[in-house]
């Protein structure tokens, strides 16, 4: 099974989230889902000062195979991207974990508790494969 950091918070739709020490939350996409992908070739990012609702796509991630939607995992305010993404899509797939997409600056702080652990995020990888 692929790496699932236990400090970390997963969407079912394969996001990851962190808490970061200024109460912001970094996303990202699985090792997982980075796997099913392939090999990474273009992200789009969300703009700064966007709004999201839970669950509302984000962004954009396109591999040699596919594309798929980046969903925020939490309702907020996007405060930051990373631009090394837009010249280095490959980083997705180097290391999935620490290649976060955007950071926002939740609404709601407690929907991360919503969101699945390592365990459960585990448990929902192995009933998809």
């Amino acid at each position: 099974m692929s790496d699932i950091p236990n400090e970390l918070r997963y969407s079912a739709s394969h996001e990851w989230a962190r808490l970061e020490a200024d109460g912001t939350v970094s996303v990202g996409i699985s090792d997982h889902a980075q796997a099913a992908l392939g090999d990474v070739v273009y992200v789009e990012l969300p703009d700064v000062g966007l709004e999201f609702e839970a669950g509302q796509p984000a962004g954009v991630v396109e591999s040699v195979k596919a594309a798929s939607d980046i969903y925020s995992p939490l309702s907020g305010k996007v405060i930051a991207i990373n631009d090394a993404l837009t010249d280095n899509p490959e980083l997705v797939n180097a290391s999935p974990y620490e290649s976060w997409f955007f950071r926002i600056k939740p609404a709601n702080p407690a929907e991360l508790e919503a969101l699945l652990d390592a365990a459960a995020y585990q448990a929902a990888c192995t009933a998809d494969a």
